[in-house]
């Protein structure tokens, strides 16, 4: 017996750590938490993408802010005339003629009707909103990536409940073949201990499987390449006392000011508000301002003309002029327009208020399940004491002889369950505590 109890004492104060497949690797690097999801974090390509949308957001943002600036162009043209065509002194003649042309001129955009202004207002939420998709993105991957964590801890434990159980019947058939020998008791229960460490050795093949799986799933979330040697670390276990807020409308309160998902709907809403004012702004005149000069060559083939740089010197022409736009009539365009853009707008206030609801809705199961998860974990923990000290006393009947083995058997199976509720239950409480950070911005 305190061979057992020391085998179980020694699984149970092991680092929590596994290192598993064919050809480990002793020296892996444990992996924690924290590091999963950095890691995760920087090489998941869905965050990646993200990044790039923010980046396209950027730019368009700065094309928005170059828009009021003047745009200057110079330009060169040459043309060839054969038959009846234009002579220098303005007449039509039956000719052959060659003109060059030279310009450079620009223009400016003096007023129109706000569009410039609300067009760089609308990059900015929409760059804003790209931002808050990117932290919604990689909010998402903590999330996958503590599941997944909390899966392999899990399976972790089970394999410690599986090896637990092979410890106890593997002393079980010593202790039994050494009776056998004395004559004491016969074969048959001898077998019948042997089948159940048989059973105990599949458990644990099973369990080592479910753990590789885990490993496996947890490797693809960060992208790399095999999950070969891949080693985890139970994180503190005093985060496992942290208090829970007294109820869910304070962390709601916390979550709203710093969730991306709210303040991306948010940030949206507002874009939709400013794409009415852009669509208002068919209804007002534009006011532009142009000028630039101009000059040309022109030659009559055949025939002597002025030289070049003195036709270029003589034809120079400035030029600036304004143009005035006042719309009148355009089939209706510009009211629709704005129709649409107060249609989008309804519809983007009630995605907003959606996601807010949906968040409560949340935070409101995260809550139940971290307080259930935390009373279940107190009560496991009750129950793995009690069952503990009913095997620990049927165990020594057991070997007494003043207890079947059947009776033995149920006192083990109930022990050995109550150890992985007990597992199950601590990391449950941990992954809702940590789903309850998250939610009020930690």
């Amino acid at each position: 017996m305190n061979k057992i109890m020391k085998t179980t004492a020694f699984l149970f104060s092991m680092m929590m750590c596994i290192c598993i497949a064919n050809g480990q690797h002793a020296n892996s690097t444990p992996w924690s938490l924290e590091s999963c999801v950095q890691y995760a974090l920087n090489h998941n390509l869905t965050v990646k993408q993200s990044e790039n949308a923010v980046a396209q957001r950027e730019v368009e943002l700065n094309t928005a802010k170059n828009s009021v600036w003047p745009v200057f162009q110079a330009s060169a043209s040459q043309n060839f005339s054969f038959g009846r065509g234009l002579s220098e002194d303005n007449t039509y003649v039956s000719s052959n003629t060659a003109n060059t042309s030279f310009g450079v001129g620009g223009s400016m955009n003096l007023f129109t009707g706000f569009r410039v202004k609300n067009n760089i207002t609308m990059g900015k939420l929409n760059l804003e909103a790209a931002n808050a998709d990117c932290d919604k993105a990689k909010e998402d991957i903590r999330i996958a990536v503590t599941q997944a964590y909390m899966l392999i801890l899990y399976n972790i434990e089970l394999c410690k409940v599986a090896e637990l159980q092979i410890v106890i019947d593997s002393t079980q058939v010593e202790r039994l073949t050494a009776l056998r020998d004395a004559g004491k008791i016969g074969p048959a229960e001898v077998s019948s201990r042997k089948s159940t460490l048989a059973q105990s050795r599949l458990t644990l093949t099973q369990a080592r499987n479910n753990l590789r799986i885990a490993i496996l799933d947890m490797t693809q979330l960060l992208e790399l390449p095999s999950p070969e040697g891949f080693v985890v670390v139970a994180p503190d276990e005093s985060v496992l006392v942290t208090d829970i807020l007294s109820d869910p409308e304070q962390i709601f309160a916390q979550a709203v000011a710093v969730r991306p998902a709210v303040k991306a709907e948010e940030m949206r809403t507002e874009a939709a508000e400013t794409n009415i004012k852009l669509a208002k702004a068919g209804w007002w005149p534009t006011l532009s301002m142009n000028g630039g000069v101009i000059t040309d060559y022109y030659a009559l083939l055949g025939h002597t003309s002025k030289g070049f740089a003195s036709q270029l010197g003589d034809n120079f022409s400035p030029y600036v002029g304004i143009t005035l736009n006042v719309p009148i009539f355009n089939r209706l365009e510009t009211r629709n327009n704005v129709r649409k853009a107060k249609l989008l707008l309804e519809s983007q206030q009630l995605q907003s208020e959606n996601v807010r609801k949906a968040l409560y809705k949340e935070i409101q199961q995260a809550y139940y399940n971290a307080v259930a998860a935390r009373e279940k974990w107190l009560s496991s923990g009750v129950a793995e004491a009690s069952a503990r000290e009913n095997f620990e006393l049927s165990e020594a009947l057991y070997e007494a002889g003043k207890r079947t083995s059947t009776e033995f058997n149920e006192a083990k199976n109930n022990y050995l369950q109550a150890v992985s509720n007990l597992a199950q239950a601590r990391c449950e409480y941990f992954y809702q505590v940590q789903l309850l950070e998250l939610y009020r911005g930690n």
